[in-house]
């Protein structure tokens, strides 16, 4: 039975600073671990090292010479020096995001070391498909909480299209309608450059408690585990995998080096369910693979009276293990807030954000839901 009790004690446990690559991140992963054992499940570790420069620099870099770049362009298109600068700014963030394919290999800057947390429980019969529940261990401050920065990260992104267009328009002006053309264009250059500011100035820190983002998460996971750890309740024809990643808010680094772990199955014996950052309202986020088998085991989510949002997709700048396995066309589902991007990343992701009723109410839907996926999948 899920336990709204046993959830707060969880929030509770885990609602302190853990930001990934420090001492605090190892002890959210020593607490997670002695609780599982707890539970008689023996869980498997998956030690690894990371750097920070794909999460905290690369970013900086490619907002800062795309600024330059499409800027210069626009005011000196004929200079050739300007040309030339142009060229190898655009050179340079080619070089890096064909570098960036595969972060977790990266070992520029700083590196770190975190680690996964990982138990897998066998089905009784059969091994048709296999169930991923994900929540990640660490925490981040910032100095802009997260809606700031998404709502920079839009508008960096949309005034570079619009300039991009006036260079196009530009060629073919000339005169007097090309001076007001210009002064005209000044208007999205000035808000790509405030963007690009508020991005740049943007640091990471270790002062968020991090409570929605992700001991929410976390405290679902746990839940979920102690509630198939009992043998009655075991899945007959489903793999039932329960994943605590680290460094998640550094590039998901922990997902990226389990991913390893799994790419040999195939994608329509899998479904993914990631928990991050779910306070007092639920907002389904969805994939964009939806095979004809997983649409009725998506939509009584979606129909579900107790979860009152309704689907979104996740936007630029939103970044989490579910949408890693979303660009690699996994089926599956997100539950998160999105209402609670207004204090994430800061000192104010505090537990009384969180409901855990709802989070209580949000598990008893998914094991209802899976009971009856689990019968479907009988040989």
């Amino acid at each position: 039975m899920v336990s709204e009790d046993n959830i707060f004690d969880t929030l509770k446990t885990f609602s302190f600073p853990r930001l990934s690559g420090t001492k605090l991140e190892k002890k959210a992963f020593n607490i997670a671990l002695y609780k599982i054992k707890d539970l008689g499940v023996y869980p498997n570790t998956q030690a690894f090292q990371f750097s920070t420069f794909f999460s905290r620099v690369y970013p900086k870099i490619i907002f800062l010479l795309g600024t330059l770049t499409i800027s210069l362009l626009f005011l000196f298109l004929y200079v050739p020096a300007i040309i030339i600068v142009a060229i190898i700014n655009g050179s340079i963030i080619l070089f890096l995001v064909f570098l960036m394919r595969n972060p977790e290999n990266i070992r520029l800057y700083r590196y770190l070391e975190s680690a996964n947390l990982y138990v897998k429980l066998p089905s009784k019969i059969s091994k048709i498909m296999n169930i991923f529940f994900i929540c990640h261990l660490d925490s981040k401050g910032q100095k802009y909480i997260i809606s700031i920065r998404i709502k920079a990260i839009r508008g960096f992104v949309f005034s570079l299209i619009i300039i991009l267009g006036m260079i196009i328009i530009r060629s073919f002006l000339s005169g007097l309608v090309l001076l007001l053309f210009l002064i005209f264009g000044l208007i999205p250059i000035v808000i790509n450059v405030i963007c690009m500011i508020i991005l740049l100035l943007n640091t990471t820190d270790n002062s968020s408690p991090g409570a929605v983002d992700n001991a929410s998460g976390i405290a679902c996971v746990f839940e979920l585990l102690k509630h198939y750890t009992e043998e009655k309740n075991r899945f007959k024809n489903i793999v039932a995998w329960f994943v605590f990643t680290g460094a998640e808010e550094t590039g998901t680094m922990g997902i990226r080096n389990f991913y390893d772990k799994i790419k040999h199955l195939e994608k329509d014996s899998v479904i993914i369910i990631n928990f991050d950052s779910i306070g007092k309202m639920i907002t389904i986020f969805d994939s964009w693979y939806k095979p004809n088998w997983y649409l009725d085991f998506y939509n009584k989510f979606v129909n579900h009276q107790k979860i009152h949002e309704n689907p979104k997709r996740i936007t630029l700048g939103s970044h989490s293990d579910g949408y890693f396995f979303k660009k690699k066309f996994y089926p599956g589902i997100e539950f998160g807030d999105l209402s609670s991007y207004e204090f994430m990343h800061s000192k104010d992701d505090t537990i009384d954000k969180i409901d855990p009723k709802l989070l209580k109410d949000l598990c008893e839907v998914i094991i209802d839901n899976l009971k009856e996926f689990d019968k479907l999948n009988a040989d």
